[in-house]
């Protein structure tokens, strides 16, 4: 890993993808698995899913995580996860859209119905590179962009701001400040801020209700701007009192 700073935070994490590295070494893609030749990639490439513990090429990387038609998802995710979160961690990973497009494919995977110990060191590295990258100075991923794999691999953003609430350190409150310049605007025409295949108005209002409750007094703490303090308390209005508001940000959709 590339930073070098042996925090509290970075050593979990650390520890995380060490038990992500132990607890998939050897996995395969299934044996009858395949994918088309024209599209995705040669024979030699799908042998390599084949194969445990072989290092990928960052593109066949990519191609395995983002493909949407793999017999089994699970098993091919299973097979390049340890290299894939390193991947993630290091910024190193270049998705379609976003994150979330990641956190898609973890969700294809269904791995919260994996066994307990597999679906425990997935649900682990989530959460230590969440909290890492809301402390971290110098993230190689912004924490907006952590938060929507999260949200996407787990389908719901509750936990993930549990933390956020919980984590009271200056950096967080500056990586609140980052994500909302980036949200505002989805957020405040009712759509979720990242890539996601439906719209999905429980996600929507439970973060568009968390920010309008806990953003603004942490937003002041870092000089945000009056306009972006009106973005987070309109978050808290609907239907009319939103678009009718006096400071009303003149979005058009």
């Amino acid at each position: 890993m590339t930073h070098s700073r042996r925090t509290p935070s970075r050593l979990r994490l650390e520890a995380a993808l060490h038990d992500l590295a132990a607890v998939f070494r050897g996995m395969t893609a299934v044996p009858d698995e395949n994918n088309c030749e024209c599209h995705w990639g040669s024979a030699e490439d799908l042998a390599e899913l084949k194969t445990p513990d072989v290092r990928l090429d960052p593109d066949l990387l990519r191609r395995a995580w983002q493909a949407t038609d793999w017999r089994d998802h699970g098993a091919v995710l299973r097979r390049v996860l340890p290299q894939l979160a390193t991947a993630l961690v290091e910024g190193e990973v270049d998705p379609l859209f976003d994150m979330g497009d990641v956190g898609q494919s973890f969700e294809r995977g269904k791995w919260q119905g994996w066994p307990a110990g597999q679906a425990g060191s997935v649900r682990e590295f989530l959460h230590a590179w969440w909290a890492d990258s809301l402390v971290t100075p110098d993230p190689a991923v912004p924490a907006y962009e952590v938060f929507a794999l999260c949200a996407e691999a787990s389908g719901t953003v509750a936990p993930w701001l549990s933390v956020w609430e919980g984590t009271t350190h200056p950096t967080a409150d500056r990586r609140l400040v980052e994500a909302v310049n980036q949200w505002e605007y989805d957020l405040l025409g009712d759509e979720l801020p990242w890539y996601a295949w439906e719209h999905d108005e429980q996600r929507i209002g439970e973060l568009s209700t968390w920010l309008a409750v806990h953003a603004p007094a942490r937003l002041r703490s870092q000089g945000a701007s009056a306009e972006l303090l009106h973005c987070v308390r309109l978050l808290g209005l609907s239907g009319s009192a939103r678009w009718e508001d006096p400071h009303w940000p003149g979005h058009s959709y």
